[in-house]
């Protein structure tokens, strides 16, 4: 019976493998902090500028808009722009690596620069400033909505931004997700790593 042949399991004889220590060279260490360093600046430097765009284009909208309840709208995504650029550098913008690292001073720098991405990515809803986002969407579309209750054709054109927004959340969250997991088992490793260099 199964129960009494738990080894003939796959799954079993599998999970029951002795699993290799998690091994980094010297060299290594150093490619993959300067790496991850060029990569976090690239990645701050982008979503800085699109930050800076954002707001400018809502700011434009915004001084073109004369009804107030919009403006408020336009002038929270404005807002929300700024705020989304300070944070990426903040959070994204990585520290400095100094050219002479020890290896111990390349594996902590590694190490912290991970859990930074994973503490942004992990609070990224409070930390991207997305409830100024929605909200400021809310206010800009919702009185359209409203008044387009009485014209189907104004209702039709709401229908694929609705899909768009459903859509990005499907997305967004597992995606989320997983980057959280993927960073998190990689700062295991670098612990057992250290653990290792130090042992």
């Amino acid at each position: 019976m199964p129960s009494e042949f738990p080894m003939n399991n796959p799954r079993n004889i599998w999970q029951s493998q002795p699993t290799e220590p998690f091994k980094m060279s010297t060299d290594e260490i150093r490619r993959k902090a300067q790496q991850l360093q060029r990569k976090a600046r690239l990645g701050a430097v982008s979503w800085i500028t699109i930050g800076l765009f954002l707001c400018v284009g809502f700011a434009r909208t915004f001084a073109r808009t004369h009804e107030v309840v919009p403006r408020i709208g336009w002038g929270l995504l404005s807002l929300w722009g700024i705020y989304g650029a300070y944070q990426a550098y903040k959070w994204i913008w990585p520290g400095k690596l100094p050219l002479d690292a020890t290896v111990g001073t390349s594996l902590e720098f590694y190490r912290s620069e991970l859990e930074r991405q994973r503490d942004y990515v992990q609070h990224v809803w409070r930390r991207a400033g997305l409830t100024f986002c929605f909200l400021g969407l809310a206010i800009v579309l919702v009185p359209a909505l409203i008044q387009s209750l009485g014209a189907p054709r104004l209702l039709r054109n709401a229908v694929p931004f609705s899909v768009l927004a459903a859509i990005w959340f499907a997305i967004f969250w597992p995606t989320r997700k997983r980057a959280q997991q993927k960073l998190q088992q990689e700062i295991e490793e670098l612990r057992l790593s250290g653990t290792e260099n130090r042992s």
